[in-house]
């Protein structure tokens, strides 16, 4: 079953660091979390706090725009960061390797409506949007995942 969280506003990008702050140690090899939202939305401010917040340590979390993939090591897992938003095909997602990441790291997926068929079954996907007054977050998955992240929020 598939539930749906929020709209949790956040208002400003302290807010959002802090909620993936609070996300990022419930995560393990294997889980994959969808981005959506338009260019602005907070997609990728979410993405490097959470990185950050895994890692333990302030690291240089560029935006894999132009590099499609970006990957860093935690203590205990992977982490890829992956924007697809210039991919033309779900094809080239194999190309990135992204098929074998879906089952051992943490993916981080910007743009995930280019996976296609191919987004992982059981990912959690976290919708932003931009507003005048900050962001709105609303996070979808299966029931599992709620309930892992419940004290997240």
């Amino acid at each position: 079953m598939t539930r749906a969280l929020g709209p949790i506003r956040l208002q400003t990008e302290a807010e959002t660091a802090a909620l993936a702050g609070r996300i990022a140690p419930l995560l393990a090899a294997g889980d994959t979390l969808l981005l959506e939202g338009e260019i602005g939305a907070g997609k990728s401010a979410f993405a490097r706090a959470l990185i950050r917040a895994r890692l333990g340590r302030f690291e240089d979390v560029p935006s894999p725009t132009f590099t499609l993939v970006q990957t860093y090591e935690a203590a205990d897992v992977s982490i890829w960061h992956a924007d697809l938003y210039r991919l033309t095909s779900p094809d080239e997602v194999f190309e990135l390797g992204l098929d074998e990441a879906f089952e051992d790291a943490i993916c981080l997926i910007e743009w995930p409506d280019r996976l296609g068929p191919d987004a992982p079954e059981g990912a959690l996907t976290l919708r932003f949007e931009a507003t005048p007054k900050g962001h709105l977050l609303t996070v979808t998955g299966p029931d599992h995942w709620l309930n892992r992240l419940s004290e997240a929020f």
